[in-house]
């Protein structure tokens, strides 16, 4: 199973497409609705986890978004880690479901690979220190201030 989790900006032309309807019937795409803001005429700003039984058809679903004029990003390239306030505790490995953080031996340095990362941001409030950071917009906020 694919499983990642994507920011989508939709125009507010698009606002009134059923377009979830459509990732699931004709692209056979389970979804998590995890933050919604959409209006009509206006536009439109979701956080959603989508889950294919392969990334080929998780792709054919966004590609039918873009064609849509949606603009897509995934949320592990909002996920970063602060490394000047890291400390190297680990607390981060315990938590991650993917493996993008991990313990490098010999070394038992933390590692944090963003390619694994699908963005689900458990790591983000386990950390003791705040290294751990995501954001919705340019500006990026820490755990304590990150509500989905």
């Amino acid at each position: 199973m694919y499983t990642q989790i994507y920011i989508l900006r939709f125009p507010k032309e698009t606002s009134d497409q059923p377009f979830i309807y459509r990732l699931v019937k004709e692209y056979d795409i389970e979804f998590n609705i995890l933050k919604a803001d959409i209006l009509l005429q206006r536009e439109g700003l979701m956080i959603i986890e989508l889950k294919g039984s392969s990334k080929t058809n998780v792709k054919a679903g966004l590609d039918y978004l873009r064609n849509l004029g949606v603009k897509i990003e995934r949320m592990a390239a909002r996920i970063r880690r602060d490394e000047e306030n890291c400390f190297q505790c680990g607390a981060c490995t315990g938590v991650c479901p993917s493996g993008a953080l991990f313990v490098s031996r010999p070394d038992m340095s933390i590692v944090f690979d963003a390619e694994k990362c699908t963005g689900c941001s458990l790591c983000v409030p386990i950390c003791p220190v705040r290294a751990m950071e995501v954001s919705l917009d340019d500006n990026w906020i820490y755990s304590d201030k990150y509500m989905v």
